[in-house]
């Protein structure tokens, strides 16, 4: 009965939301509760360590971690000073009054045991097991211990760790897996098989890469840490077998690296769950998170938060907020990969909707009558040299990328870019190239090169007409604001080729997608994209400029009727 229920929980997280989101949470309240029948009438099923995660993060709707850190800076300094058992009252009332305030937001709680042995030798751990015993039954306890030792002093590290009478009774530990599987094993197999593991693989502090993003043959260190992680998971499942199909092991991968984040998720693959610390005081960014550690289905992430709490004037309140911002960075994730998903036409994607509507605020782009230099009588007016405040060129940027990574053209199945340089051709190219570059890197995490030319060669310094990242035998991709007629492209093309650069697409902001005249039925765009053999991708073109103003209230039908007319009459 409850393999079914989970399995019928976990069917619709990961086969197109079939079971709408209540009853998700009533199938996931229905299988703790069996859980716990089957535990008190049998004393032997119980729920691996990453199905309680699972679980309880569908069931409560979050992806919160709250961590438990009773630093002595966050304690009375009298009660520190007093005595050992002053101390140790003080950090178990600072822990309780987090448990009980946000017990309804957060998927576990992770206790560090450093600050509960620094309480002292006598009653240090005493008082971190008497914190775990305040903790709800049905919600997991990840304990931060960071353990690496092989052998049976790895085994007494468990042993401490998980034993329900004599040790803390944690459900799950972090670990450094520099040692191998040896330290691992001990963790998550034989009788500790339904118990999880956490192992460090790119962390938050700037440290991290002295040696966890040294590079390999054909990875990083941590990448073959990810990698092991499946590995390892699947030895303990051979060695111990349980009902679970779960894997035992997670990632410890910082949010202050996106990159990283994306990469560490990518060898790692869909299953596994990553602990992402440093949102919040470390300066992670939440957004660029979980947009590169999210898994297809929105969950496989856990954000841990500790000062951010402890120091919150009401603690539950402030975990109910990042626990909706959490959710409303899922929700954005999930809804831009949808749109990546859409069959191409009129539809219009929330990047295209924003990007619309800051280019009418800033004047950018107009609604009236302008004769073209084609002699076109046009009904709207573009001219990205208005972009010309930060906020503007910052917007200008994320939507370039949100128009790239939504490209089937410009990112491959994996998710990958097809281009290694952003190419932004002199003058108004420059900028937006820059922009792009660090846009992909802020938003997505993927890095890439920068270069661009000048329209006069230098004869000191460093010579020449190109700038920045190398492009020889590399793939290239070029970036500016629309192609009119498409000599720019034409001429950037013709200077790749000969640097033995390889052109693989163009990146505009507006595709007017129209036609070059009456005779030719192919627009600029087109007639660029067919000469070259490469891909033009934009953030908007006409079709949907023609649909935000049918969705916009702000604009009356006179103006939808004239966009209308001129996309029939002169529309590709």
């Amino acid at each position: 009965l409850i393999r079914c229920h989970q399995n019928l929980l976990m069917g619709s997280i990961r086969f197109g939301i079939a079971i709408n989101f209540p009853l998700r949470r009533f199938l996931a309240a229905i299988y703790l509760l069996l859980i716990h029948h089957c535990s008190a009438q049998e004393g032997e099923c119980t729920m691996s360590f990453f199905d309680q995660i699972q679980t309880r993060s569908e069931s409560i709707n979050s992806l919160l971690c709250v961590g438990l850190d009773p630093h002595q800076k966050e304690l009375p300094a009298d009660q520190w000073a007093a005595s050992e058992e002053s101390r140790c009252e003080a950090a178990f009332q600072f822990c309780k009054r987090i448990i009980d305030a946000t017990a309804e937001h957060t998927v576990c709680y992770k206790p560090n045991a450093a600050f509960f042995e620094a309480l002292g030798t006598k009653l240090g751990n005493l008082t971190l097991r008497r914190v775990i015993d305040a903790i709800p039954d049905d919600i997991p306890v990840l304990l931060d211990v960071k353990r690496g030792d092989i052998g049976s002093t790895a085994a007494a590290y468990a042993e401490a760790c998980y034993d329900e009478k004599d040790g803390l009774n944690a459900g799950g530990v972090t670990l450094s897996p520099l040692m191998g599987w040896d330290s691992v094993s001990p963790f998550i197999t034989g009788k500790y098989a339904d118990k999880g593991a956490f192992i460090l693989c790119k962390t938050s502090n700037p440290g991290s890469n002295d040696i966890l993003a040294l590079s390999l043959q054909q990875q990083t260190v941590f990448e073959k840490i990810a990698g092991l992680a499946n590995e390892w998971s699947s030895s303990a499942a051979s060695e111990s077998p349980t009902s679970s199909t779960t894997p035992r092991l997670g990632l410890v991968v910082g949010a202050t690296d996106p990159l990283a984040l994306s990469k560490a998720r990518k060898a790692a693959g869909s299953k596994l769950w990553i602990l992402a610390p440093g949102v919040g005081a470390q300066g992670g960014d939440l957004d660029a998170a979980c947009r590169a550690g999210l898994n297809d289905e929105g969950t496989g992430m856990l954000i841990p938060v500790s000062r951010g709490i402890s120091r919150a004037s009401d603690p539950g309140a402030e975990a109910m907020k990042l626990k909706e911002g959490i959710n409303a960075a899922r929700k954005a994730v999930l809804e831009q990969r949808g749109e990546k998903r859409k069959q191409p036409g009129d539809s219009i994607a929330p990047y295209q909707k924003e990007f619309l509507e800051f280019s009418l605020k800033e004047g950018v782009l107009k609604f009236g009558s302008f004769v073209l230099k084609s002699g076109r009588t046009s009904p709207y007016f573009f001219n990205a040299g208005l972009f010309s405040s930060g906020s503007a060129l910052h917007k200008l940027g994320k939507a370039y990328a949100a128009a790239i990574m939504s490209s089937k053209e410009l990112v491959d199945e994996d998710g990958n870019v097809t281009f290694d340089v952003v190419f932004g051709p002199a003058y108004k190219g420059i900028s937006l190239g820059a922009l792009v570059c660090s846009a992909l890197y802020s938003d997505f995490g993927v890095e890439t090169g920068f270069a661009y030319n000048r329209k006069e060669a230098k004869d000191h310094g460093e010579g020449g007409i190109l700038v920045g990242s190398s492009m020889a035998k590399k793939r290239v991709l070029v970036v500016d604001d629309v192609i009119t007629a498409g000599t720019a492209i034409r001429e950037s093309h013709t200077l790749l080729q000969k640097i033995e650069a390889t052109p693989v697409g163009v990146a505009i902001a507006l595709d007017r997608a129209e036609k070059r005249s009456l005779e030719d039925p192919l627009s600029a765009v087109q007639a660029v994209a067919r000469d070259l053999e490469i891909p033009v991708v934009s953030i908007v073109a006409l079709p949907q400029l023609q649909e935000y103003l049918k969705l916009s209230s702000e604009y009356d039908e006179d103006v939808l009727k004239l966009v209308s007319e001129y996309r029939s009459k002169y529309g590709v």
